[in-house]
């Protein structure tokens, strides 16, 4: 049996959201859904946003990572993180329910 856990937030991500906010002069939440869609059925929506009353929030130092709750069976166990890599930075998700992901990173299977 494997133990379903909510998704976590990586210490890098919180990171990268504390600078986005001294940059910008404002503290915002960023969500994470999935929909339908993409090249492989699934695909992450990654973009800042305002709580809403059902959301799940992760939070760290006053920084918010919001779930909601259709998207929520997707991320189960899956960690939020940013990379920086030479083709560019991004939030990423590493989710281990997915059975295939596209190139782009941002489309997935299960």
């Amino acid at each position: 049996m494997t133990l379903t856990l909510p998704p976590r937030v990586s210490d890098r991500a919180f990171a990268r959201l504390a600078e986005i906010a001294q940059d910008t002069g404002e503290v915002k939440a960023l969500r994470v859904a999935v929909d339908g869609g993409g090249c492989s059925g699934f695909q992450y929506d990654i973009r800042f946003d305002d709580p809403a009353d059902d959301d799940l929030v992760l939070e760290k130092s006053g920084h918010k990572v919001l779930i909601d709750p259709v998207s929520l069976p997707f991320l189960e166990n899956a960690v939020i993180d940013f990379s920086e890599e030479l083709i560019g930075a991004r939030f990423v998700i590493n989710n281990p329910n997915a059975s295939s992901s596209c190139g782009c990173g941002i489309s997935f299977s299960m």
